[in-house]
C-alpha cells in the first residue's frame, strides 16, 4: 500500500535512506552518508514523501520536492519486486515531469530510471562526493 507519510514514520524512514545508500553507493564512503544523517532527517518533512508499506511494515519510500525526485529508496530484502516501480508509477500519475539526479556508478538505478523512460539530460559533478552524476528528465 502507497501512503502519505506521516512524522511517525521519520525513524523507519531514515534507517532506510542510510541503509540503502551506504549499499547502493559503495563508491562514497559510509562517513559520508552518516555525516549527512542529520541534515536530511531535517529536511524530510519539508518534502512530500510517499511510503510503501505492507503487512504495517515500512518497505520503500520516494521523496518529492516539486517535480525533483530526491531518491526512491526500498529496503534491500524488497528490491526487484516491483516496488520501486510502483513508487515511481505513483509520482507520475500526478506529474506532468519529473527531474532526478543518480550517480553514474549507480548503474542498477540508472538502468532503473532508463527502463522507466527517463532521459539523460546532462553530466556533471557532484561537489559533496566527487562522483560523476547524470540529471534525468521524464515527461508525460
Amino acid at each position: 500500500m502507497i501512503r502519505e507519510f506521516k512524522i511517525s514514520d521519520l525513524e523507519s524512514v531514515m534507517n532506510l535512506w542510510l541503509d540503502t545508500n551506504i549499499q547502493a553507493h559503495d563508491f562514497i564512503p559510509q562517513s559520508y552518508w552518516i555525516g549527512n544523517y542529520d541534515k536530511v532527517k531535517e529536511m524530510l518533512p519539508d518534502a512530500t514523501i510517499y511510503v510503501y508499506e505492507n503487512n504495517d511494515m515500512l518497505q520503500g519510500f520516494v521523496g518529492l520536492m516539486g517535480n525533483y525526485i530526491a531518491g526512491i529508496f526500498v529496503e534491500v530484502s524488497c528490491q526487484s519486486m516491483g516496488l520501486g516501480k510502483a513508487l515511481l508509477d505513483y509520482i507520475k500519475a500526478n506529474h506532468y515531469e519529473l527531474t532526478l539526479q543518480v550517480y553514474k556508478k549507480n548503474v542498477r538505478a540508472v538502468t532503473f530510471y532508463l527502463r522507466e523512460s527517463f532521459a539523460v539530460t546532462k553530466e556533471q559533478q557532484d561537489e559533496n562526493t566527487g562522483e560523476t552524476e547524470l540529471v534525468m528528465h521524464w515527461t508525460k
